[in-house]
């Protein structure tokens, strides 16, 4: 089965709402223009209930299916990014310094698909809880939601989502059991010497050299504390100190992001850095204050969940398959900790990647992808 013929039918009217979105990105948590959008969407679709107001500016629509049943979810993010963008389209962002670079239009839009077509045919057993969240790029939305009880609340058993992905072709998913996206901390390094003038080094207490050791030697957690099989990343992104070419400074800092699929790895890699920051501070008579800050966990599909979407994608485009993990996060994470689902990616073609000030989600994949989510309703689902 390609494309549902409903949702091909409305596809104009999909590019047009995703359009009005790109135009009018909000970031963050400050979404609440985005959200009157859904709402709006949801309640001229006939969905049964509209939940506002859920992490700031999240919506959740519910639809009851015929007959008794569970509750799946689907859930698309809905925030932008702060990036000026460069694209030159007629959709372009109308709002300085902020545009939709990494397609969440196009994922609310796909799951608004998903919602009409749901409301007009109920063709499934039990409910579905249409989760639209902001946050995810700042702020850990889909973690806020868990913690405030929205699994529980709406009684969701399973969850599923989608993301697009520039370079695979149109049409294409991609998924993986297990980790599939990584685990994302960040550490910060705050060193404090003694300043002193350039040309005299003996009597400052110089926290640059320090810092530079420092740097060093955190590459030997890779090097030499992780093993052959387990893949991480620490990559040391800024550093900051300093204000003359003749003055040893204070103090300066540093930080770094940190990429990890397993917690036991995570946990060495949090532990090394205390104690190579720690040893190069006292053997260079500098103090460390040392920020090993935990962000969004990795991302792990569940097996059987994972293979069920997989078939759904097959029916739907033909093309499907496994992917290789990568070493972005997603906060989805924090729902597929809590409750069985998948992630999966939608190839959109040739274009600008991720975070891009050229970037722009294509329309042509919004009935896919709209098509996708609702026969995982369908069929995991179905009528008696």
């Amino acid at each position: 089965m390609p494309v549902l013929n409903r949702i091909a039918e409305f596809a104009p009217d999909l590019t047009e709402w995703r359009r009005h979105l790109h135009m009018h990105p909000e970031t963050r948590f400050d979404c609440h223009g985005t959200a009157a959008f859904i709402v709006e969407k949801l309640r001229a679709f006939g969905v049964d209930e509209v939940h506002e107001g859920i992490a700031e500016s999240g919506v959740i629509g519910i639809i009851n299916g015929q007959g008794a049943g569970p509750t799946i979810g689907l859930r698309a993010d809905t925030d932008a990014l702060p990036i000026t963008e460069e694209t030159g389209l007629p959709h372009a962002s109308v709002v300085d310094g902020k545009m939709h670079a990494c397609g969440h239009d196009g994922h609310t839009t796909m799951l608004l698909g998903a919602a009409r077509y749901l409301a007009e045919t109920r063709n499934f057993a039990g409910r579905v809880a249409l989760i639209f969240q902001p946050g995810e790029e700042w702020g850990g939305g889909a973690g806020v939601m868990v913690r405030d009880g929205v699994m529980e609340r709406f009684e969701i058993d399973q969850i599923y989502a989608l993301h697009n992905a520039p370079g695979v072709p149109q049409g294409r998913f991609e998924t993986r059991p297990g980790p599939i996206m990584a685990a994302v901390d960040t550490l910060t390094v705050t060193v404090t010497g003694r300043g002193g003038h350039g040309a005299h080094p003996e009597g400052a207490v110089d926290p640059v050299a320090a810092i530079v050791s420092m740097v060093a030697a955190l590459q030997t957690i890779v090097s030499r504390n992780r093993k052959g099989t387990d893949a991480m990343v620490l990559s040391v992104t800024q550093i900051h100190t300093g204000s003359a070419d003749n003055i040893i400074p204070e103090s300066g800092w540093f930080c770094a992001t940190v990429r990890t699929y397993d917690k036991a790895v995570q946990d060495m890699v949090e532990k090394r850095c205390h104690e190579i920051v720690n040893g190069i501070a006292q053997a260079m008579g500098v103090s460390a204050d040392i920020d090993f800050e935990r962000g969004y966990p990795a991302t792990v599909n569940h097996a059987d969940e994972t293979d069920f979407a997989l078939d759904v994608a097959r029916e739907v485009s033909g093309d499907a398959g496994i992917c290789e993990p990568v070493m972005g996060a997603e906060d989805f994470a924090f729902m597929l900790e809590r409750r069985r689902g998948s992630y999966l990616f939608l190839g959109q073609g040739d274009g600008a990647g991720l975070h891009h000030p050229r970037y722009d989600f294509n329309d042509d994949i919004t009935p896919v992808g709209a098509s996708f989510l609702a026969r995982v309703v369908e069929r995991a689902q179905p009528r008696d």
